[in-house]
């Protein structure tokens, strides 16, 4: 220490001022250019204000976009609108409000831009002017995005029809986020619809054969019923765990040993740690189903249906084996691409076709089967993915 202090006051001041300089210098250069911190700050505006708008246009969505826009366009007030109403309003002159909507009906019929003079008696007001600009989904204009400075300006002008585009491409994302979650209830509505009241009917059947002879039995199997049913028609969420969707395929195939007997084995085999993995909701219970319906179902012998779910690292495999009937493989290519027919492969086609939906063409189902070889699926599901993730049930009604 007494060196290092030696060593510093035998430098002088000059030196020393030049030393401490150079270290701010490389400090800032590491900074960025003054272009660059500009750009940085302006994507980063920019990504606070996605969020809502990728949620739709609503007075919320509105008023949380509108804060985080208005800066990157450093205007005295800007506000949005949708086709009939004035949604949100972020900065000065919100006496101006009620005019909104007489200002934007000329973009709202044209589509184009525009520079709309403001009236005000108010000599400290900075709305003067309003640079109206449309927002476009797919050739629909959906609303307007109108920034309001002190004068006029075709720069202005410009910039608010470049900040109105990049918030209707996230409008456009909103719509497609929209337009994928429709899909999926329409897809899980077809797999509901594939409970089928035959084997509803079989399922009583078999539970009303042991109302006398094994009551308790009875009991099990309606609570069995009930469950699955619940869990079937459920009304909440996207996504599922895979303990659950587990259970209820637990559920369903006690009701089908209960009509089958000794004829089924069914074999389960499934690593703890992956039962907290996220999964789109009725992906593996149609899998269990096929198993039944085309590959045991037909034959007199015993059959054995084996689930395994495995713990692979970033992902869990879940593997659905039965030693069925099988099945031509080029058939099965067909069922896939839905030319099976209204009553052959739907959950099959039903659940691969979400499954790449929601993680992409790389994870959709792997099938092994020839005819009398049985059939083997594979399903890889990613403990992490965007977009996945499993909603609370809603409150229960006072």
């Amino acid at each position: 220490m007494v060196q290092l202090l030696t060593l510093l006051a035998g430098v002088p001041l000059g030196a020393g001022a030049h030393w401490v300089l150079a270290r701010r210098s490389r400090r800032e250069r590491n900074r960025g250019t003054d272009v660059e911190l500009a750009t940085f700050r302006t994507l980063h505006t920019a990504s606070l204000a996605a969020p809502p708008l990728r949620a739709g246009l609503t007075e919320d969505t509105a008023r949380k976009a509108v804060r985080r826009l208005r800066p990157l366009l450093g205007t005295p007030a800007m506000c949005l609108t949708d086709e009939h109403t004035m949604l949100a309003w972020d900065g000065a002159g919100e006496h101006h409000r009620p005019e909104v909507m007489s200002k934007a009906a000329q973009v709202l019929a044209s589509g184009r831009p525009q520079l709309v003079e403001v009236d005000c008696p108010d000599p400290s007001c900075p709305v003067r002017w309003a640079a109206v600009a449309p927002l476009k989904v797919d050739g629909r204009v959906l609303g307007t995005l109108a920034a309001y400075g002190p004068e006029d300006s075709p720069v202005l002008v410009r910039a608010t029809g470049e900040v109105a585009r990049w918030a209707a491409v996230q409008l456009e994302l909103a719509e497609l986020d929209r337009s994928r979650r429709d899909l999926i209830e329409a897809k899980i509505r077809t797999l509901r619809a594939q409970i089928s009241p035959h084997f509803v009917f079989n399922s009583l059947a078999a539970i009303a054969s042991f109302v006398r002879t094994d009551p308790d039995r009875a009991r099990e199997l309606l609570l069995e019923f009930a469950e699955f049913t619940r869990y079937s028609f459920r009304r909440h969420g996207d996504f599922t765990t895979l303990a659950d969707e587990l259970r209820s395929i637990d559920q369903y195939l006690n009701l089908v040993r209960a009509r089958f007997g000794d004829r089924l084995e069914v074999a389960l085999r499934v690593a703890p740690e992956v039962l907290p993995v996220a999964l789109p909701f009725l992906c593996l219970q149609p899998l269990v189903e096929n198993a039944v319906k085309h590959g045991i179902e037909g034959r007199p012998e015993r059959g054995r249906i084996t689930i395994g779910a495995d713990d692979a690292g970033a992902e869990a495999r879940v593997v659905i084996e039965d030693d069925g009937v099988g099945m031509d493989p080029d058939r099965l290519r067909a069922i896939l691409r839905g030319e099976g027919g209204p009553s052959h492969g739907i959950g099959l086609g039903n659940v691969d076709e979400r499954l790449r939906h929601v993680y992409g063409d790389g994870y959709g189902l792997v099938i092994e089967t020839g005819v009398e070889a049985g059939m083997k699926i594979t399903v890889r599901i990613p403990k992490y993915h965007p977009g996945v993730r499993i909603s609370p049930p809603p409150a229960p009604r006072a």
